[in-house]
């Protein structure tokens, strides 16, 4: 489905990520991780088209992925991306509404009641269906992230985008938020790619993981190098081979990989 043929991505002399080549089928569950500032944000960026690669290409089904973000490609990032001055329920309905009406931004008659009634299934499905009219600010944290992933699902986006989505939430929500998301994802079968610092959160959400790591660094120049993904782990679930995710989780964290460039 996605493939990324010997990407670059630079900013002036600062190179961010450099030599990434990558397939991922369609409906596979990608955790990167790695140190902070090594560019897993900066590649899920180039994935939505927020930015556009320095050399290289991505491909969506064979075909460039669009230069600019689509109703294929939902994101939700750490930060809830919600409308603080809308319910709940316009929330998703906005969504929906702003595709189908383009003009005028709402629906009426039979069709926003169609789109009403998609928001709220949705919004039961993420267990919202008691607060479809508080507005966010009313809502705990856990609550407002699954507002957000709520937004995001209703779109029917092919890829979903995850940007340290849970990253500030207490360990009991964050736990529930896990729950929800795999069976979100097992049901929709869409590809997801999920920024995460935390490695127990990539090994067990995941059905692949990717380490992102700059092999390479000059002292003198530290900019001139940038990160690669230096492991690409697909993680057999089929067999709930447990053991061999444990393994590979202990091999990425005693991983010592850097090579020093100098004169």
């Amino acid at each position: 489905m996605i493939e990324v043929r010997n990407v670059w991505k630079e900013y002036g002399d600062q190179v961010v990520l450099e030599r990434l080549s990558l397939t991922v089928n369609e409906g596979e569950f990608c955790s990167m991780v790695g140190a902070s500032g090594c560019g897993k944000s900066t590649f899920l960026r180039l994935l939505l088209g927020q930015e556009r690669v320095t050399r290289g290409d991505i491909l969506l089904d064979g075909k460039p992925l669009p230069a600019e973000p689509d109703r294929h490609r939902g994101v939700v990032f750490q930060r809830y991306s919600v409308f603080d001055h809308l319910s709940v329920l316009r929330n998703v309905m906005l969504g929906l509404e702003l595709p189908r009406a383009k003009f005028t931004g709402r629906l009426f008659g039979a069709r926003r009641l169609l789109a009403r009634d998609e928001a709220v299934a949705m919004l039961e499905r993420v267990g919202l269906g008691a607060a479809l009219n508080k507005f966010p600010q009313q809502l705990s944290g856990g609550m407002q992230q699954r507002l957000a992933i709520a937004q995001a699902l209703t779109m029917k986006p092919r890829v979903l985008l995850l940007d340290e989505p849970f990253g500030a939430l207490d360990p009991g929500i964050r736990k529930d938020m896990h729950v929800l998301l795999s069976e979100l994802w097992r049901e929709s079968k869409l590809t997801i790619f999920m920024v995460t610092h935390d490695l127990k959160e990539g090994f067990t959400l995941g059905s692949r993981v990717l380490v992102f790591d700059k092999v390479r660094i000059d002292p003198q120049a530290p900019g001139a190098y940038g990160a690669r993904i230096t492991y690409n782990i697909p993680l057999d679930r089929s067999r709930d081979s447990v053991s061999a995710v444990h393994i590979a989780e202990a091999a990425v964290r005693g991983a010592s990989h850097i090579e020093l460039v100098s004169d």
